[in-house]
Formats: C-alpha cells, sequence, structure tokens
C-alpha cells in the first residue's frame, strides 16, 4: 500500500487530523452523537489496520542478529522475502518477511516465531473474541454478529476449526490451575453435577427427504455434564427466609438483600464424554481442594437418579442434596395443574408447600397431592400431573433441609438458582 514507512506513517497522521477535524470543525455542529460515535469506530477500526501494518512492516524490516538455523542445527541462508496474511481484529493485514532455506532442511521465517503468530491467519485477539460469542450464541448468529461489529466476514468453517483446535488444549489448561491457598477458602467444599440436553446436529444425505418421518427430528440430544467446584462460608437462614428468598421473583417483591456469602474461586466444566469422565475429574479437583480447613462437604445434584446414584459412590464422605431448584419447579408444575397459572392462591400454596419441604416435612406434601390427585373433578391431565410430583418426592429422600438454613448455594448451570 505504501513505498516505505515514512510514507505510512505521515498517512496515518493526515487521517487522525481529519477525526480532531471531523468532531471540532464546523461541520461537527449539524452531526448527531449516533453518527459522530458510530464513523469514529469505523474509522479507527481502519486507522488501528494501519497501525497494526506499520508495525508489522517496522518488524520485518529488522534482520535477525543471530544467524538462523534448522531445527537440527543446520545454518539456513537467506532466501527471499514471503508474503503472509494476519487476519485481526482490525481486518485483514498482508506483510512480508524474511525467509530462509537449504535444501533438505526445508525454510523457516525466524518473524513468526518472534511475533508469536497463529498457526493460521485468524489472530489470537479475534479467536478469544469469537469464542467469547459461540459460548453464548450459534455460529450464524456470531459470524453476523462480527460482520455487524467489526465488518469482518469470517466462514462457518473458520469458526468450526478453530473450535476444534482450541479444544485440545482445555484438558492442560483445567490440569495447570492452581489450588486456591487453604487461608482464602471457605469452610464449606460444595461440589455440583447436573446433565443438560446438547442439541446435535446430524449430517443430513444429499438429498434429504421433502418431509421427515413420524418421530424423525433434524436433531438428537446428547447429555452434557456439567460439573462446578468451589468453597463458601456458612450463611444461617430459618426455612422461612430461604421461601422469601425464592418466592420474591414470583411476587414481584423487591427487598434489600443482606451481605451474602459468595462462593470462593469457583470453578466450572462440562463434558461430552459421560456421567463417570465428568465425575473422575472432579474428584481429582476435590482432593485438591480438600483438607483440614474444610469444616463441611456437600454434594448438589439434580434429580437425575442415575447421576446421584454415582456422586454417591464417588463422593462418599459428602453430604448428598437435592438442588431445590428442581424440587420447587415440580411443585409449580402441581400448582399450574389444580389451580391454573393465573390463579391468585398458586403463589400462596406454593409457598406453603415449599416451607414444609424446607421444614423436613416432604411426607405431608406428598399426603396433600394424593389426596388431591384422587378428586373427581380432575382430568386425566392433570392427575397425571400430580402423580408425576408424588412420585419425584417419594423417590427423593435425599433432601436435606438443614444445609438450606446454613448455605446459600448458587448452581453453575441453573440460571434461575443464581437469581436467588
Amino acid at each position: 500500500m505504501f513505498s516505505n514507512s515514512k510514507q505510512m506513517i505521515q498517512q496515518i497522521r493526515q487521517d487522525f487530523e481529519r477525526l480532531i477535524e471531523y468532531v471540532s470543525g464546523e461541520g461537527s455542529q449539524t452531526r448527531t452523537a449516533y453518527e459522530v460515535e458510530l464513523t469514529l469506530f469505523r474509522q479507527l477500526l481502519a486507522l488501528g489496520r494501519q497501525l497494526l501494518l506499520l508495525f508489522f512492516q517496522h518488524r520485518a524490516a529488522q534482520r535477525p542478529k543471530e544467524p538462523v538455523h534448522a531445527p537440527d542445527g543446520t545454518p539456513l541462508p537467506y532466501h527471499s522475502m514471503r508474503p503472509t496474511s494476519y487476519y485481526s481484529v482490525f481486518g485483514k493485514v498482508q506483510f512480508q518477511r524474511r525467509y530462509y532455506y537449504a535444501p533438505g532442511h526445508g525454510g523457516i521465517c525466524p518473524l513468526d516465531a518472534k511475533l508469536s503468530l497463529p498457526a493460521r491467519c485468524y489472530s489470537d485477539l479475534l479467536r478469544e473474541w469469537t469464542q467469547y460469542c459461540i459460548t453464548d450464541e450459534s455460529y450464524a448468529e456470531s459470524i453476523h454478529m462480527l460482520k455487524r461489529i467489526l465488518g469482518l466476514s469470517i466462514s462457518k468453517q473458520a469458526l468450526e476449526t478453530s473450535i476444534q483446535e482450541d479444544a485440545i488444549d482445555v484438558d492442560s489448561f483445567y490440569d495447570q490451575k492452581p489450588v486456591p491457598p487453604p487461608e482464602t477458602e471457605g469452610l464449606i467444599l460444595v461440589l455440583q453435577a447436573d446433565g443438560k440436553g446438547v442439541p446435535m446436529v446430524r449430517d443430513e444425505p444429499a438429498c434429504p427427504p421433502a418431509r421427515r418421518g413420524k418421530g424423525q427430528k433434524r436433531t438428537k440430544k446428547k447429555e452434557a455434564i456439567v460439573t462446578a467446584i468451589y468453597t463458601i462460608n456458612p450463611y444461617h437462614r430459618t426455612p422461612e427466609q430461604v421461601v422469601k428468598a425464592l418466592m420474591a421473583a414470583e411476587d414481584g417483591a423487591v427487598s434489600s438483600r443482606p451481605q451474602r456469602p459468595v462462593p470462593k474461586a469457583k470453578e466450572v466444566r462440562a463434558t461430552l464424554q459421560g456421567k463417570d469422565t465428568a465425575l473422575d475429574r472432579l474428584a481429582l479437583r476435590v482432593a485438591q481442594r480438600d483438607g483440614d480447613h474444610i469444616q463441611h462437604r456437600v454434594a448438589l445434584t439434580d434429580g437425575a437418579e442415575a447421576l446421584q446414584k454415582r456422586v454417591r459412590e464417588k463422593f462418599h464422605n459428602f453430604e448428598l442434596v437435592l438442588d431445590i431448584i428442581h424440587a420447587t419447579e415440580h411443585l409449580w408444575d402441581a400448582a399450574n395443574a389444580l389451580l391454573g397459572e393465573t390463579h391468585p392462591e398458586r403463589n400462596s400454596w406454593v409457598r406453603e408447600q415449599l416451607l414444609k419441604i424446607l421444614s423436613g416435612r416432604t411426607s405431608e406434601v406428598i399426603e396433600v397431592l394424593q389426596k388431591r390427585a384422587y378428586e373427581q373433578s380432575l382430568s386425566t391431565a392433570q392427575r397425571r400431573t400430580l402423580q408425576a410430583t408424588i412420585g419425584y418426592y417419594q423417590r427423593k429422600p435425599e433432601v436435606h433441609p438443614i444445609f438450606w438454613t446454613k448455605i446459600r448455594f448458587i448452581n453453575a448451570t441453573s440460571p434461575r438458582t443464581q437469581q436467588e
């Protein structure tokens, strides 16, 4: 683009002066804030691209001070200037750097290692940002957002390849994480395990049928096991206080909350490789963070019996606690079946039953539901919902309300719990 660095620096200064004139000159009196902000952002991206190119050209102009050698020690003479592309958050930048080569020994560009250039053309920062996008959005939505904000056109295949390559480093990343010092930990060691269905995209045939057969779906789900580990200090509460906190959002109440203990050094991890793999990894981390400084050990799970069984076997010295959010969701199902979603007594009915559960009187809740299930006025669907709720609570004698009066749990995999 420019014959030398001096011309480039001069152009960059002129572009910057034009930006100053744009925001302070006579024409700025008629511009809106939106117009100026958007124009500045676009121009600064272009300016950043020029500065980045100037940086690369400046570094490429410097010759290596020491002789260049192949991995086996063979000296490599200078061969030529080789072009490369660097796809940054500012856009695509192309520059040339020195290439050293000897027959039979291949060739290298020493500047690539000095700049820590990625193996592919996409910069580490751009890959980091795209991973943030993909964590919460689909590939298509991420591509659209990058195009809308940064003006970058990235293919779906490039994003998929980047994620697959970076995923290789996940295990080593977790393995190297330091263990928090005991003096910084809380008194209660908490581990969590929860199963989530993840849609898996299937490869479609070259000529898919016009319509799918009965029961056929475009995607199928595979269970991801999400685990977490952290420590926390005790937080004493009565069942009434817990119910009030859980029902605040439903009641539309806005009240000041006391300062609560927060999780310390919380680590969240997920895998599609099954329950055993997830819990084996979690057990290694538990062994590292357990010790004499821990006074209580609690395992918080969802309602899946297979997962609870494995947690009991793997962490036999932990008190198993059913996530109260899972237990509460079944109460809401029963309330909707009995009263309907808009009934004025629905919230109070759920509050009453929830207080019984947290007070260790789950059997009374089961008795209430059993009596209502035999009412002649109920439809088959209503009765089926009540029976499902009854069965759920009959299978969950491991609910330990005492811990809910002492600890504020935060479920890493349940957005509703994080709001409590």
